[in-house]
Parts: C-alpha cells; structure tokens; sequence
C-alpha cells in the first residue's frame, strides 16, 4: 500500500509527523560563525508549517572544512545556540536534522584563513589558492572530527545527522575520478575512492548508536566529466548500504565546484549571481557564466528516472530530492518506493508549503533560482519574488 506522504513516518529511531523534509539549502545567517536568532527563527518557519524534519546546512566539522569564514564550525562554542535551536524546532513541532559537512575543495581558504583540502592538489576558483592533498594524518583527523561533531549534536539536542557526501565537498572529491589522482589507498579503484565515506559513515554511527537516526546525502550523478555517475553511484550507494551505518540516503546530484546548475534546474540567475561576488570571482563570471552556470529546463522531479535505479537495486529507505513542490509530485514517489521528499526552494518560498499543501493548495514558486544569489545577501538565504 502507498504510504500517504502526510502522514506519519519512522526514520531510523525517530518518529516524524509526516514524510516532507526541508533540504540543506545554505541559510547565510551566522554572520559570526555562530547561531543567531535569525537562524533559528528561518528553521522555526519550516517547523511551523508542518515539515516532518527541517535540515540546519552546512555545519562544518574542522575549521579548513567551511566554505568560507561566515559558516559554523561545530565545537563547544557552537553548542548553546544549537541546543536552542533545538528546542525551539521541537517547541514548533518538528524535528531538526544537523548536515555534517567539510567542504573540502568547495572551501575558500582566504576567507576561513586555513588552506583547503581535497583528494588531490587542485588550482581554488574561489581563493586562487592551490588546495592541499589531503593527508593520511588529515584524513585520521577529519574522520575523528566528524564523530565528535556527531556527538556535539546529539549533545544540542538533534534528532538526525546527516552526512555530506555529494557536490564535490571533500568526501566527494575522494568519489570523483576526474578529481582524485591519487595513487595510496585513497585513490584509484571505486573501493579505494569509496574508502573515506565508508570510513566516516561508520565512525559517526560507532560514535552515536541508534540515539539519533544518521542519513546521508549522496549523488546519483554529479553532472560533470570525471565525476562520480551512473554504474558507480550506484555501486557506492550499495557498498553504504551494506555497511548497515545508515537509516536512509538522500538522493542529490551536481557539483558546487564545476556543474551546480544540475542540482537546481530552472532559471539561471548569472547576473544576480555576479553581482553579489567578490570582484575577481565576478569577472570570471562574466566570462565562463555560460559554460559553469549551465542551463537545464525545470520539470517536476527530476531525478526521478535516475532515482529510480536506486530504489530497484537498493532497499534501505530512499529520500528523493529534486523539483518536488507539487502533492501529486510527492504522492508519485511514495508509489515509485521512495519513503521520504526533500524540499528546497519550494519551502524558501512558501515556509507553510506543508500547511497549504494539506488545505488543497499549490505552491506557487516558478523556479527562477533567484533564491540562489540570495545566500550572499545581509538578510541571508530567501525568496526575493515578491508574493501575491
């Protein structure tokens, strides 16, 4: 029988009111690495209108692992202002998922002031540095702080983890052929490159045990020659899925470094972009626009088909992300066995989308992608069309 997608759900050890979670989508309101008000109030938002889970982005776990100097770093210094976030989620009846991340080659070493990472050296398009080849003693270290972050937020108060994997962050990096070079046991073969999102996945499920459940985002294609696609995906999704670390995968897609227009689909905002970049990166822009930001027409649920491969080989729970704004749209994935959507900028624009949705209504957002540019403006992350 299909589930109703608004009805109540178990993920891992937690019981959700329904089956609609918010996605990561950067919030741009920790000015000083830190939780503000403004932060927890953009959360509560979702929570207040009927999201079964909302997903605080971008919590990075080493200093070199933020993509730039504003995001938080989670530490003891983090840990009151996400225990009231917490609080605050839960008093508005929702649960709140905690993206466990370093950005790796994403990063921007000159705004954080430490040198990036990747899987190997790299040119930064972001701080026209070279990033550093991650080493064994760095790979030892990161894994152990993505454990102790876990334990951090299990410490504040939160009901999931999530583990990035996706969008050429750092552990991606490791999973993209065009991007590690390497010739250790890091590199190479697809269970060389797999090798640290294994490693990480379990150490972050040792650390927490069955307190919380522990998700993660993974791509089903990153979008670019000599990124992790098709037959491999796959296979990396099998191999965590044997490893038994996680409660479900959510299905993503894209790179933020060199194709992040295959995650969002839609209008492409080049120069609302450009004008909120830094001069340099602004006349890059300009000149490469076209061919980073490319272009691919919206429809609703996209990864779908390519979705689809998953649910047939896999049958661990499956959460599907991707131009879902529409009833219908969530209704026809709980049909096609995915237990769980992800929302992005169908939430930024209507935050009691969950409500409306319920009443009989449909969400209005046009998927212009104007949200996008907004993650760098002094309100933070919004959707600037006007409503009405």
């Amino acid at each position: 029988m299909t589930p109703d997608v608004l009805s109540p759900a178990t993920l891992g050890p937690v019981q959700l009111r329904n089956r609609v979670i918010k996605a990561a989508t950067f919030e741009g309101r920790t000015p000083e690495g830190l939780v503000t008000e403004q932060l927890i109030a953009f959360h509560e938002e979702f929570a207040r209108g009927g999201v079964g889970l909302t997903t605080v982005a971008y919590l990075a776990v080493a200093p070199e692992g933020r993509t730039h100097g504003e995001q938080i770093h989670l530490g003891e210094h983090s840990l009151p202002g996400l225990a009231r976030l917490a609080e605050r989620i839960h008093e508005a009846g929702g649960a709140v998922n905690g993206q466990l991340g370093h950005a790796g080659p994403v990063a921007n070493g000159r705004s954080n002031g430490v040198r990036a990472l990747s899987a190997s050296r790299m040119p930064s398009p972001l701080s026209f540095q070279m990033i550093a080849s991650a080493t064994e003693a760095d790979l030892a270290r990161i894994t152990r702080q993505y454990a102790e972050s876990a334990r951090l937020l299990v410490r504040a108060g939160f009901d999931c983890l999530e583990i990035h994997l996706a969008h050429s962050y750092l552990i991606s990096s490791f999973l993209a052929p065009g991007l590690n070079r390497r010739k250790d046991r890091w590199g190479g073969s697809l269970e060389n490159r797999a090798r640290l999102a294994r490693q990480v996945a379990a150490a972050v499920r040792e650390e927490v045990g069955t307190e919380v459940a522990v998700i993660a985002k993974a791509s089903l294609s990153d979008g670019f020659r000599g990124g992790l696609t098709g037959e491999e995906a796959l296979d990396v999704a099998s191999m965590l899925e044997g490893d038994g670390s996680l409660d479900a995968i959510e299905l993503s897609g894209g790179s933020s470094l060199m194709n992040p227009m295959y995650l969002f689909r839609g209008g492409v905002p080049r120069r609302e972009f450009a004008a909120q970049m830094p001069l340099p990166v602004r006349v890059g822009l300009r000149t490469v626009g076209r061919s980073f930001l490319k272009e691919y027409p919206y429809e609703e649920a996209y990864f779908l088909e390519k979705a689809r491969a998953f649910r047939e080989r896999l049958t661990m729970p499956l959460i599907l992300l991707g131009g879902i704004t529409q009833l219908d749209t969530m209704q026809t994935a709980m049909g096609a066995g995915f237990e769980y959507v992800a929302l992005g900028r169908g939430l930024l624009r209507e935050p009691d989308l969950v409500q409306r949705l319920g009443a009989g209504q449909t969400s209005t957002c046009i998927h212009c992608n104007r949200c996008m540019p907004t993650i760098y403006s002094p309100g933070g992350t919004h959707c600037p069309v006007p409503r009405g």
